[in-house]
């Protein structure tokens, strides 16, 4: 049986919170007068934070943006995963899965930019400092399924593939936000083909 999760201490507790409502602040603000044309200065004062409270939490404002949907992310992942158990390949459970993150990713449209600009300036298999969706985690754990049922190779470890697996959805992502007229499901549809059965002839 896995451990009891530790319960998050007073301090750490106290550090989401204000995450949580700078982070709402600035949405707000990015609403209100568009993503560029909204400083970091601004932020903290309409947040009413010290500069130094923000920029220990969010060093860039691009930070805010990948907070902001990680949270999202993981708050919506019990209804992204529902059903999928009942579907009978891992190929099917994760173009499922995929496209449910793509109706947000719809939604997120104008900020997705600034998100994967911050997300690949990370080095790889860092976790971001402002916290995780958990979509590695998922991806690991049915890509491992696949390969229990025979359907994924095992040459290469569930988590060598969910992060591979990662950086070409954020490619796909770029692809289709530079790509006029181009469907987002498309998009998934040749990165899953491209994914699962490679370029070789």
């Amino acid at each position: 049986m896995p451990p009891e999760p530790v319960p998050p201490t007073r301090r750490l507790r106290k550090r989401q919170r204000t995450a949580d409502h700078v982070v709402n602040v600035a949405y707000a603000l990015f609403e209100e007068l568009g993503y560029e044309a909204v400083t970091m200065e601004q932020i903290a004062s309409a947040a009413d934070v010290a500069k130094g409270t923000l920029y220990n939490h969010f060093p860039v404002k691009e930070a805010l943006i990948a907070y902001r949907m990680q949270t999202d992310l993981a708050t919506r992942l019990p209804t992204l995963l529902a059903g999928l158990s009942a579907l009978p390949t891992c190929q099917q459970r994760l173009r499922t899965f995929l496209y449910a993150t793509g109706d947000y990713a719809l939604e997120m449209r104008n900020y997705l930019p600034h998100y994967i600009r911050h997300r690949l300036s990370l080095p790889v298999g860092s976790t971001p400092p402002e916290g995780g969706s958990g979509l590695d985690r998922i991806y690991a754990e049915m890509l491992a399924e696949g390969q229990r049922g025979g359907e994924i190779t095992t040459r290469h470890t569930a988590q060598q593939l969910a992060a591979a697996l990662h950086f070409l959805h954020l490619s796909t992502l770029l692809r289709w936000l530079a790509t006029p007229g181009l469907e987002l499901q498309d998009a998934l549809d040749d990165m899953l083909d491209l994914f699962f059965n490679g370029c070789a002839l």
